[in-house]
């Protein structure tokens, strides 16, 4: 038997990688049997116990009661020796619930550092040192990318993009039709048959980090990554819109908008034309409004926020920036949701409820009451409870 083993927060879903721990079981130091539970966590989809998976003690928790973590991140360890201390990662050691091996690492990650795997990873890749990574935040991929200004993609693909992006061929009077997709997933895809049912457009192709140069969704070109917005600039394309939706991280879509504003991109309303918005609804830039979807009267839609399929913004309500509302979604009248907030698919939100920043609400969950910032309210439930 080792001499200690490592319990990692499991993915729940595959688009939500955040969780709340939204219970301890046991004590730092406690004995524990196959089995037994450590800790109850939970998504706006999900909730599951992760288990102790042999004897031993239960050493260094990462994490306490209704904190935020990622798939990936070390929960906690349990040893045979109760004064047991980690050096470094062990090849063989998988991470539970997802069958995945871990890579081999040698890294020694320094005391006190949180750091999930994927981050461990670039790091490594890019020889950075742990020991000057700040130790008052959970160190994410996205953080190191970020931070250390970090090029994704090989050369390759990057010179592929160049070559696509040089062969476009816009006539002068069209450029100002010209825009871009940022993003070719499902949301992608939505947006693309969205901007062409309102016409007036000419989509000029899409960009995103994670698709090789060339493919083409609903025939329309990946032209390459966030590395070519400079290029498309160049060929006269000043227009884009964020196609990532953020489901399972809403700080990927933030980052998309910090992306294109960076790179002075005109990001513009886009509307589909069975939505429903009264005269007097005041809405700013970047919004996306989907099809039969109803805005009322003196509602205010703040920067980027999503607006989807058949959902109901009544009188009076506000909704603050980046604010991603799912399909079927009820807002009553004078609701107020706060910035980067995400509302589930057929959430129902009673009159004048404050919905807080970042909160993250299940599908067909009903809110009653307010709810606070970052706060998780699991699917299908009542909020308050009881």
């Amino acid at each position: 038997m080792e001499e200690a083993s490592t319990i990692y927060i499991p993915l729940l879903n595959p688009n939500e990688r955040e969780v709340s721990i939204s219970a301890i079981h046991i004590a730092e130091g406690q004995h524990v049997q196959p089995g037994q539970p450590i800790c109850s966590i939970e998504n706006t989809k999900s909730t599951a116990d992760i288990e102790a998976d042999r004897n031993g003690y239960i050493l260094h928790l990462q994490f306490k009661e209704g904190n935020i973590a990622s798939a990936g991140d070390i929960l906690c360890y349990i040893a045979d020796n109760p004064n047991w201390m980690p050096e470094s990662f062990d090849k063989s050691i998988t991470r539970r619930m997802t069958g995945t091996i871990l890579p081999d690492f040698d890294d020694k990650i320094p005391q006190g550092l949180r750091i999930t795997m994927p981050a461990l990873e670039t790091a490594r890749e890019n020889g950075i040192n742990l020991d000057i990574l700040p130790k008052d935040k959970l160190i994410t991929r996205e953080f190191l990318i970020d931070f250390f200004q970090i090029r994704e993609g090989s050369q390759e693909k990057f010179n592929q993009g160049m070559d696509l992006i040089s062969q476009l061929n816009i006539p002068e009077g069209e450029r100002s039709k010209t825009i871009v997709i940022y993003g070719g997933g499902g949301l992608g895809k939505t947006i693309i048959e969205l901007i062409q049912s309102i016409g007036g457009y000419l989509i000029i192709g899409i960009i995103d980090d994670g698709i090789e140069p060339g493919i083409r969704i609903l025939n329309i070109p990946v032209l390459g990554s966030s590395n070519h917005l400079e290029e498309l600039k160049k060929k006269g394309i000043y227009q884009a819109v964020n196609a990532v939706g953020g489901i399972g991280d809403v700080i990927i879509r933030s980052k998309v908008f910090e992306t294109l504003n960076k790179a002075d991109f005109s990001i513009p309303t886009v509307i589909h034309p069975t939505a429903i918005i009264e005269q007097s609804a005041i809405i700013e830039s970047g919004i996306q409004v989907f099809a039969n979807s109803y805005i009322g009267t003196e509602v205010r839609i703040g920067f980027g926020c999503l607006i989807n399929t058949g959902s109901i913004i009544s009188h009076d309500c506000v909704l603050g920036e980046q604010v991603n509302i799912s399909p079927g979604t009820i807002l009553a009248g004078g609701v107020k949701v706060g910035n980067q907030a995400l509302i589930g698919m057929g959430v129902t939100v009673n009159l004048g409820v404050l919905i807080g920043e970042s909160a993250r609400i299940g599908n067909g969950a009903t809110i009653k009451g307010d709810v606070p910032p970052k706060t998780i309210v699991r699917a299908g439930t009542r909020w308050p409870e009881g």
